[in-house]
């Protein structure tokens, strides 16, 4: 029960300080993108490496929280597995509640992953249309 305790301990500190990354990017990138001015940029490189920075990190978060998840339900039902064998019996009551406990690491890394990519597609969305009226102020 311990090994259960400090797996659940490693793997959910790991989800969260993914998702504390994410959080942060995610508001500065949405605090920069209210706030920029894209008359102030005088090539379309130079506007897009500003309004992407970061967004890359998200990206990587988003994508890997299910994997990381999915490590901590792989181990918690090792765990789980082990433990039963030790005690010699099969007792399918304990064998459910470990399996059960485990899968929380997996729905919270897919959580994550979907919140992750959300955001990720809403702050490229709004990079397109600052990028579109920097293109239209060069037209004029």
């Amino acid at each position: 029960m311990i090994a259960t305790q400090w797996l659940d301990v490693g793997v959910f500190s790991v989800l969260g300080l993914m998702a504390v990354v994410w959080l942060w990017v995610l508001f500065e990138r949405l605090l920069f993108l209210s706030a920029v001015d894209v008359h102030t940029y005088h090539t379309a490189g130079s506007l897009q490496l500003a309004l992407t920075r970061n967004i890359t990190l998200m990206s990587t978060v988003a994508a890997n929280a299910p994997y990381i998840g999915l490590l901590g339900t792989v181990l918690g039902i090792m765990v789980a597995l082990y433990d039963v064998g030790m005690a010699g019996s099969m007792d399918p009551s304990k064998i459910m509640v470990g399996l059960a406990l485990a899968l929380k690491a997996t729905a919270a890394g897919i959580i994550l992953a979907v919140l992750g990519m959300v955001s990720v597609n809403l702050l490229m969305r709004k990079v397109d249309v600052l990028t579109i009226r920097w293109q239209d102020a060069q037209a004029t």
